[in-house]
């Protein structure tokens, strides 16, 4: 499951697929909740289905048939039926209103899935999306890696993979797209100081890196972590290891455009940093509540700060708000994302899947941030000023700056 408690054409047929999404959804709805109720999935409400539905059936059925008889009799191409049955399937979950829904086909469920774990064959780039324009930017690019060899910088816009422009693309679509079999090529269309420019690059098995460490002067510790996939376990706790054994005085924990990923790992990297206690919890549409606890012994118990933006959501949000409220931790930068909602991912028997909320999270505290975000306790906005640590050379921003100066007065 990706963001849950346990947090990514055919044209020929885009006419007749918008013709039918709409009508062709409810009814796809109705066969399904049918389906299951032969399952006993329902049983419960099988009986209010009946009776709530049945009128529902009929109109929809009766609208269905004439749609079909138009586009027998009228149009024009060819007609792909495993695509309109995909475009119908959307469908369903597009009506529900759900900006966080989706419909996998088993393809794609598997991209994601892959994705999700942060083991995957691609190209060796980390990208995230700016939430109001959808633009997909170049984080980074794995050293020595097919993009960097290729010529793909960090902050490359990605514009088109194959020739298909990514307008209106998710970023879980975009992934899917980069990734394939090994040693198979990609073309990659990027817009850099307003040009547009292709590489063509070929693939290669990876362990995605999300953790990246250094330590700055005045031995104050820095780490940027970019998602929250099944290898930033690993990697989050070899980085906090590292961070004790160098004895850093205070540490840095860069969560700016990070959107967010599993939120099992996101709890298990603040067992790392918290001492025993709740960290988040959820409740869903009957109001059950999930609790998620911190539960080791050790703790993180240097001065951190947390640098965050408006593209800092989801589990972001999650880590953030419980070093917030636990008071271990100031927030540094701009205000968050503010998605305070769970999906939850639903594989089903043909491979598969559906996504859509299931619930609500909220803080230790009991705040639930969707639509409001996380307000830093120093906020600062983003300028194009920068100086470099005299002692790596790494530069700093004057978010990242401000973040040091908080920890050396702490220190001092």
């Amino acid at each position: 499951m990706e963001e849950q408690f346990q947090e990514e054409e055919s044209r020929d047929v885009f006419a007749k697929g918008m013709i039918l999404g709409f009508f062709g959804a409810f009814l796809l709805l109705f066969l399904v909740v049918f389906t299951l109720q032969q399952l006993d999935v329902f049983d419960a409400s099988k009986a209010f289905y009946r009776t709530s539905h049945k009128s529902l059936e009929k109109r929809i059925n009766k609208k269905v048939n004439l749609l079909e008889a138009y586009i027998d009799k009228f149009y024009l191409n060819k007609i792909d039926d495993d695509t309109m049955a995909e475009e119908v399937y959307k469908g369903v979950i597009n009506g529900l209103g759900d900006d966080y829904g989706e419909y996998y086909t088993k393809e794609e469920y598997e991209n994601i899935t892959q994705k999700s774990d942060g083991v995957y064959c691609g190209i060796g780039v980390t990208i995230s999306q700016d939430a109001k324009t959808g633009v997909i930017t170049v984080l980074q690019t794995s050293k020595n890696g097919p993009a960097q060899k290729a010529g793909i910088q960090e902050g490359d816009q990605l514009y088109a993979i194959n020739g298909m422009t990514l307008f209106r693309k998710d970023i879980s679509q975009v992934q899917a797209l980069i990734k394939g079999g090994e040693d198979s090529r990609i073309k990659v269309t990027v817009l850099r100081d307003n040009k547009r420019l292709q590489f063509k690059v070929k693939r290669k098995d990876f362990e995605e890196k999300t953790v990246f460490t250094t330590i700055l002067s005045n031995r104050i510790g820095y780490m940027q972590v970019t998602g929250f996939k099944k290898v930033t376990r690993k990697q989050f706790s070899k980085a906090i290891k590292k961070m004790k054994k160098k004895n850093v005085k205070a540490l840095i924990i860069d969560l700016r455009n990070n959107g967010g990923g599993l939120l099992d790992i996101g709890v298990d990297m603040l067992d790392e940093m918290l001492p025993k206690g709740l960290v988040v919890y959820s409740k869903d549409k009957e109001g059950n509540t999930t609790k998620e606890y911190a539960k080791s012994e050790d703790s993180f118990d240097k001065p951190v700060a947390i640098l965050v933006n408006e593209n800092s959501a989801s589990c972001s949000e999650v880590f953030a708000g419980a070093m917030q409220d636990k008071e271990r931790a100031v927030l540094v930068g701009t205000k968050t994302f503010g998605k305070g909602i769970v999906q939850g991912v639903f594989k089903l028997e043909d491979g598969s899947a559906l996504k859509m909320t299931i619930s609500k999270y909220y803080t230790p505290k009991g705040r639930n941030i969707h639509g409001k975000g996380l307000t830093p306790d120093i906020l600062v906005e983003l300028n194009d000023k920068k100086t470099k640590d005299r002692k790596t050379g790494k530069e700093l921003d004057n978010q990242l700056k401000k973040a040091v100066e908080y920890l050396q007065e702490k220190c001092s």
